[in-house]
Order: structure tokens, then sequence, then C-alpha cells
């Protein structure tokens, strides 16, 4: 059977990451691709990652590539092209540098890889996995972000934290946008079945919540120099299984919602079934008024910032 073919643009931490994560499981063939400028770094990062296999026992063909040709016919396209937060930057701070990145990089997977499942990965989110839907003029089932997994396993990390249990144990969701606004579903969160709200008191679970909000930020402020980028890999990998190995996974994704939930064609964060094909399903909970409400604002966060991106593209 032919192995999928993964390409991965940008070589930076998230993307070398990915690759990590994406060959140590076999998800198929990688090429790790970054800018001219860059020279021989993706390829020195991708022989390093291969020289990894015959200890580690996996069997994937690494390489790493400055040109968009290494990468044609790829089966999933990952997007981490782009500036890193720095401390005291925002997501929206790095608007106008990833928009352009990611555009750019969008029109040469179209060209390149006309039949490929795109996962943006890029910050700031939400507005990022919009732009590459604009650019690359695919299907919307075949542009998505990976926002919600990776937000989802931080709220997931601290509440097992917080009850000194095991994070397998916990099975929780987020939605909205990826950021300050997204929003947890209490109604949606337990802990070996037992509601969360039953566990912990509402206030110290909205400390728990905030502290997700800023996982991303607390990670910045610690690291002085660089953003998280072993747990946003992790989580872009488990996308790529999903699809690769049509596991109809089940997980929140930034995702093209139109009629869904009202949304009226933005990316936000939603559950979807991930398989072959893309968002094969955008899956519509009844929410409680307060979800509701809280979800509403958070789309209009997203629109605000993807209406402030077209001024700037």
């Amino acid at each position: 059977m032919r192995r999928a073919k993964i390409s991965i643009i940008g070589a930076g931490n998230v993307g070398a990451t990915c690759a990590h994560w994406c060959a140590s499981k076999e998800l198929g063939d990688i090429v790790l691709l970054d800018v001219p400028q860059t020279e021989d770094m993706p390829k020195g990062k991708a022989l390093d990652l291969m020289q990894a296999s015959p200890i580690m026992g996996f069997d994937s063909t690494i390489i790493g590539t400055n040109n968009y040709a290494d990468a044609a016919n790829s089966d999933v396209v990952v997007i981490t092209a782009g500036i890193a937060r720095k401390p005291g930057m925002s997501r929206d701070d790095l608007l106008a540098t990833n928009a352009k990145i990611v555009g750019s990089v969008a029109e040469q997977v179209k060209n390149s890889s006309p039949n490929a499942i795109i996962i943006v990965v890029s910050n700031p989110l939400d507005a990022m996995v919009q732009r590459a839907f604009q650019v690359s003029g695919f299907p919307s089932n075949r542009v998505i972000g990976q926002a919600g997994v990776l937000d989802t396993a931080r709220y997931r990390t601290f509440l097992a934290m917080e009850l000194g249990v095991s994070v397998e144990d916990i099975s929780a969701l987020l939605m909205g946008g990826h950021g300050d606004t997204m929003v947890p579903m209490p109604s949606c969160t337990c802990v070996g079945g037992i509601p969360v709200t039953q566990l912990i008191s509402p206030a110290r679970l909205e400390e728990i919540v905030t502290r997700t909000r800023n996982g991303g930020a607390e990670i910045v402020g610690l690291l002085k120099t660089g953003s998280a980028y072993y747990a946003p890999a992790a989580a872009t990998a488990q996308m790529v299984e999903a699809i690769v190995r049509d596991k109809k996974r089940l997980i929140p994704c930034a995702a093209y919602c139109d009629k869904e939930y009202s949304v009226g064609g933005y990316y936000v964060g939603v559950p979807v079934i991930i398989g072959s094909n893309g968002v094969e399903r955008i899956v519509e909970l009844t929410l409680t008024e307060t979800e509701k409400a809280a979800f509403q604002h958070s789309v209009q966060a997203v629109k605000d910032l993807v209406a402030s991106m077209s001024k700037l593209v």
C-alpha cells in the first residue's frame, strides 16, 4: 500500500517536532520544507531525524528541502510557517506578517498539491486558516485549523493536575476561537464519567479555564525566547493520523462553519469528525444559554480578527 506523503511547511520548533511525532508513529513519508533563506537547515533536521529511526524503530523517509517541487502531490500539508510569539506579544500582533506568509504558502500548495488536505497551525490561528482557505480555493473540508486539540489537551492537563488523576480519565471540550475568548464546555467535561462540576467548585474551575486560555502565553513567558512546540506539534500529529489512517476521530478543530452554529462563513473551533476526507462532519451541540452567549462572543472576536486581516493583505 502506498505510504501517505506528509509535507510540513516551516522547519522551526513546531514543524520539526511535528515531523518527529509523525515519523515515530510511521504516519507516512515526510517532507520538511523551509524558505531558501534557511539554506540547509531543514536538510540537517531531516537527516538527524532519519538517523534516529534505527534506534527508535520507525520506518519513514524524511527529507528536508527549500523547494516546493519536493512537496508536490502531498496527501497532507501542515502549515507551521510564520514568526513565533515573543514575551509580551499577543497572537494578534502576528497578524499582518503571518497573513502574508500563510497566503504565500497556500498559493504554493494550491499549485503543487491540489488534492491535499491542509492543516494550519500558524497564529493567530483562526485568521490564518481563513487566509489559507481564501488563497488555496480548496473545499472547506480540506482546510482545517489546529487549535481545539491543543486547547483541550491543556485543559485536560490542568484538570488532571488539580484532581490528581490520570489525564486518560478526563474527557473535555473547548470551542470558539483559539485565544482569550475560547469557550469551555462544562456540560461536555467529565472525569471517569463524573461531571467535572461535581468535583471542582465553579470558582476553581474558572481559574483553570483562565490558565487554559493563557496556556500559550504562560509558556512564552517561561521560555523567554520562544513559544510552545511539543504540545502544538503533538496535537497536529493527532490530526494527521486521523486523516491518513481514516480514524474518524471526534475532536475539536477550527472548521469552516456557515449555517452550522449560525456562524456565517468563518473558521471557529467546533467538534468535528476527522477522516480521510478531512472534516467529514461538524457536530452541532445543544448549548446552554451561558455557553451559547460565550460562543457567540468568541465568534465575533474571530470575525473582527478576520476583518482586521482583510485590511492588511
